[in-house]
């Protein structure tokens, strides 16, 4: 995916429309993310038990996913045809007028008081054009169950908007804490809300193994179980534990089910099968893919946070299991990258495995981190070898960057600057402005975290593009993405809280032209859509503590993807 610039000439050259210029005095309807281009030309359209929805053949997919949009709150079965067009019809095309203008993910809206037009240059487009227009309609249009008495009307508006850049991601961590099939595809449906279409699953790590592998059933049987949590702090000492198994994994009917359900709302899952660190879990069950410490204890699934030191052993038989895993992977996930990890690997580890001395000099390497970045490169050749595409997190330039490999910048911006230098694409990721797992307010007010603090604020107010960079360097950015780690996210309401509002605030940074950003702007809007997210039942933190940047920067933690800082 590259960078979505097809805008920059074109829609600019018609001028973007300031808020101040909307006519009537009238208060732009809050859509979020900021459309590119919205203009209102007065009047309503009102949405009755007679509209009809107009969808050639090819978007019948994204009409019924109206359907399901604009149903169950207003009680219509609105009725989709193939042609014609009736007083009230709601019309879906494709245009390939719009290719060049508007790109694959971009829409023109029109919303007169007889009718609605959306059209795309692709379905994805289209599908983008059906998710504003729910915004156009009053927030109870997000219930689930028909609500009486509205007149569902909505502003008759002239939009035309694209996506500023084609990886607009989510994170998600379900290897700290696993978390329901159920709330997974939740997740999805808000992403596809607010037009974020890479679900990145962190489905492995030392705290647990959640993805079923037919030919390795030890990675569930036991990997997937740990005896017990940790409570608390990680530098507490004595660490204390809650004394009961945590557990559950996804079979392969439940990951199948998943990214069906992502791909009819034109979300790729990107799976992360990480390696050849946080991998305690997949050495738990089977001991001999790790690199041993003399006289250290079994292995366990780890209790605690922090820990990264258990690491695989770089033998062929250790190669073959992860080629196996990523045999499986490649069936179940039909994007084009497959996330490594590649992050804090305990090179002092193998140092101290007999089995790693003999392989670097078999493999005639000097140093360890060669021998990551040999690691690295043979996962490239295999997933290049099978038309996809290696990510990873920015550890992974450090052994020499493998040839066809993607990096996600996490400890800043660093690692992305020099990969996309070296015309290697990039995803911007970094702790700073995207870790949802941080402090959003007052680390006293809030509930426990792993540290940092990235308020809301700093989201919204994130660039992707580091000023350094060329403009042909830039093109390697592809976007951003917000990560959430589970640590201290214990179940589905606690992730909701974490991610919401932030990841609308990141919506807009990955979604809207820079110079269409306004915060203020966004807080006005953000009060509206925030009704939108209570009609949905998600547990966002409020938007008083929300809109506030008074918390004090505190890092309690010396976890995992928490930043150095000082």
């Amino acid at each position: 995916m590259k960078q979505a610039v097809a805008w920059t000439g074109v829609i600019m050259a018609v001028g973007v429309v300031a808020t101040a210029a909307w006519g009537g005095g009238e208060q732009a309807p809050a859509v979020v993310p900021q459309p590119v281009e919205l203009r209102q030309t007065g009047g309503e359209f009102v949405l009755t038990d007679q509209t009809t929805i107009v969808a050639e053949e090819e978007l019948r997919g994204v009409a019924g996913a109206l359907q399901g949009m604009l149903g169950p709150a207003t009680g219509y079965a609105l009725e989709v045809v193939g042609e014609g067009r009736g007083p009230g019809a709601i019309v879906l095309r494709r245009s390939g007028r719009l290719t060049g203008r508007l790109g694959r993910e971009g829409y023109r809206l029109t919303v007169q008081p007889e009718g609605v037009v959306i059209e795309g240059a692709e379905a994805a487009g289209v599908y983008w054009g059906c998710q504003t227009l729910r915004q156009l309609l009053p927030a109870e249009i997000y219930r689930p169950a028909r609500v009486e008495g509205m007149a569902w009307a909505m502003p008759c508006v002239e939009i035309e908007d694209c996506p500023r850049f084609s990886w607009r991601g989510l994170h998600l961590d379900v290897s700290r804490h696993f978390l329901p099939k159920e709330f997974v595809k939740k997740y999805l449906d808000l992403m596809a809300l607010h037009k974020l279409n890479v679900f990145h699953w962190h489905l492995t790590d030392d705290q647990g193994w959640r993805l079923e592998v037919k030919r390795y059933p030890r990675l569930t049987e036991v990997g997937a179980w740990r005896r017990q949590t940790q409570v608390g702090r990680s530098r507490e000492r004595p660490r204390r534990f809650d004394g009961k198994p945590h557990g559950g994994y996804y079979s392969q009917a439940d990951v199948r089910e998943i990214v069906a359900y992502a791909r009819e709302r034109f979300i790729t899952v990107l799976p992360e099968i990480d390696v050849p660190g946080h991998t305690q879990a997949a050495i738990a069950a089977y001991p001999q893919l790790g690199a041993a410490r003399p006289g250290g204890p079994a292995p366990e699934v780890l209790t605690y946070w922090g820990g990264c030191e258990a690491v695989l052993n770089a033998t062929e038989e250790t190669m073959a299991f992860v080629q196996g895993v990523l045999e499986e992977v490649l069936e179940l996930f039909p994007g084009a990258y497959i996330h490594v990890g590649g992050d804090e690997v305990d090179r002092a580890l193998w140092r101290e495995d007999a089995r790693t001395a003999e392989r670097l000099g078999e493999l005639d390497l000097k140093s360890l981190e060669e021998l990551q970045g040999w690691f690295v490169r043979r996962l490239d050749a295999f997933l290049t070898e099978r038309g996809r595409r290696l990510v990873g997190w920015d550890e992974i330039l450090e052994g020499g960057l493998a040839a066809g490999a993607t990096v996600m910048s996490w400890r800043g911006e660093a690692g992305g600057v020099a990969a996309a230098r070296a015309g290697h694409d990039v995803v911007m990721t970094p702790a700073d402005f995207t870790y949802f797992d941080h402090y959003q307010g007052d680390p006293n007010a809030e509930p426990l975290a792993i540290g940092g603090f990235t308020p809301l604020e700093r989201v919204y107010g994130y660039e992707p593009i580091p000023p350094e960079l060329t403009a042909a360097q830039a093109r390697h950015v592809l976007g951003a993405q917000g990560q959430l780690w589970t640590e201290y996210v214990p179940d589905a309401r606690r992730a909701e809280y974490m991610a919401y509002p932030r990841a609308c605030a990141l919506a807009e940074v990955v979604w809207t032209p820079a110079e269409r950003k306004h915060y203020q702007d966004f807080l006005r809007r953000l009060e509206t859509h925030l009704k939108r997210l209570t009609a949905l039942d998600v547990n966002y933190r409020p938007a008083e503590g929300a809109r506030g940047s008074a918390g004090r920067e505190k890092t309690d933690e010396p976890d995992r993807h928490v930043k150095p800082r000082g």
